[in-house]
């Protein structure tokens, strides 16, 4: 136990000193950490149905156990190894979970979260409808998991998956949304008409597990074809080009869309594989399997294929994200692009001492953007987007360090010379507001 410390943040009645010590010793039982071992983690035990949940912030939850005796709402916190209670207060975490269920009273359900997390300090994008929620959001580990908890006291959303990962300065979002949105999704012609909460009708989610036996027998079958891609499985990529730039499953077509919401994978009339890799493919035969980042648009654009008459979809089940916490980056190339101001995630943050891969093949085609500079072409030492600095440009793209000193910052000539130019960036630095570089000048002149 040395080197352990317990933080009790409520005792209510019916959760005496004999309940907290139990539940101090039950997660210490079930989650023994080496006394050298230098991992932040956190347990919380809910002592309203008495369950222990162990938070890593760099892994998965890790363990998870029931308990008996009384009832409490109370929440505890236990930490291991200098994860005390100021580090829960300090230590940032990211946490993204969704969940497709039917709410009544949307409204209502809205004002519900605002009153529990107006003490919080929670920044991010929290979206709820008649379909359900989507979030995504930073805050202190204490308050990031605190906020879980409560709605896992909820039916609906008791048994939901949810991701947590550590933020790297702070919050990774710059304030709280959290409101009615009509498309948990952003999809051209709304997604409020399909029948998202039916699971029968999305595609047939796979563990991660089940996902990388896939497709390690694809790319054996495919490598012994010399590399003739077989059509009786398609690797779809459900996300953005940008985000396949810098990391994509082997096998994966860059998908040729800016935005989600113009994604159109077996839609086209036309039988232009170039642009649509569904083209041309048998309808009852061919096994699609689809991946996106967290899971939320695999499930979303599923249920439009379904719809087409695809009958054999498979989905990864939590996305990417899940996935590298599972399997680490097995059949995965590079980085995983997130939509926060982290921008992009190594496998490690997912998985500790995941080294990023990067095939030999991606790399010797100049004509493959996979890590590849936007503007000269040359091949990017970090896998990580920035903003042109031209705001009326803004333009997301991968650069190469020669190119953004040569071009101050920006995608291309003509920016150089716009006028409402922002300073260069450093690092991981995101840009700020407007006024601020505006500001910024005038006091230089």
């Amino acid at each position: 136990m040395r080197g352990c410390s317990a933080v009790i943040t409520g005792a209510g009645a019916g959760a005496g000193a004999g309940a907290g010590a139990m539940a101090m010793a039950m997660a210490m039982c079930l989650c023994p950490v080496p006394s050298m071992s230098r991992s932040r983690s956190i347990v919380g035990v809910n002592l309203k149905n008495m369950t222990v949940r162990v938070f890593q912030l760099n892994q998965k939850q890790v363990c998870s156990a029931s308990l008996s005796p009384p009832n409490s709402k109370r929440f505890l916190l236990l930490n291991h190894h200098n994860y005390g209670e100021s580090d829960a207060e300090t230590e940032f975490v990211v946490v993204n979970f969704y969940r497709f269920v039917f709410i009544k009273d949307p409204a209502a359900e809205v004002a519900r979260h605002l009153s529990f997390l107006k003490d919080l300090d929670i920044h991010g994008r929290v979206y709820l409808n008649e379909q359900g929620i989507n979030a995504q959001y930073s805050g202190p580990a204490k308050d990031a998991l605190l906020y879980v908890e409560w709605l896992r006291e909820d039916d609906r959303f008791s048994d939901m998956l949810v991701q947590i990962s550590q933020a790297i300065n702070g919050h990774a979002f710059p304030k709280l949304k959290l409101r009615y949105k009509p498309s948990l999704v952003q999809l051209e012609g709304g997604i409020s008409h399909l029948p998202l909460l039916d699971p029968s009708i999305r595609a047939t989610p796979l563990a991660p597990s089940e996902w990388r036996k896939r497709l390690e027998a694809v790319n054996e079958i495919n490598e012994a074809s010399n590399e003739n891609i077989i059509t009786e499985h398609i690797l779809l990529d459900v996300r953005n080009g940008y985000e396949w730039d810098i990391g994509h499953f082997q096998g994966a077509r860059r998908p040729y869309v800016d935005c989600f919401r113009s994604t159109s994978f077996g839609l086209s009339e036309t039988e232009d594989i170039a642009s649509d890799p569904l083209a041309n493919v048998d309808k009852e035969k061919t096994d699609i399997l689809m991946y996106c980042t967290g899971g939320i648009r695999c499930d979303v654009y599923s249920t439009i294929l379904r719809q087409q008459g695809f009958q054999n979809l498979y989905t990864l089940k939590g996305g990417v994200s899940h996935y590298l916490k599972n399997e680490g980056p097995a059949e995965w190339v590079g980085n995983l692009f997130v939509f926060d101001s982290r921008l992009s995630l190594p496998p490690s943050a997912y998985k500790p001492k995941s080294m990023v891969k990067v095939s030999k093949g991606e790399l010797v085609s100049k004509n493959n953007p996979f890590a590849r500079c936007y503007i000269c072409g040359s091949q990017v030492s970090e896998l990580r987007h920035r903003n042109c600095a031209n705001l009326d440009c803004n333009l997301l793209f991968l650069c190469c360090k020669d190119c953004v000193k040569d071009f101050r910052g920006c995608c291309c000539v003509n920016c150089i010379t716009a006028p409402r130019l922002r300073p260069v960036l450093s690092e991981h630095q995101r840009y700020k507001k407007w006024h601020i570089y505006r500001d910024l000048e005038c006091k230089a002149s």
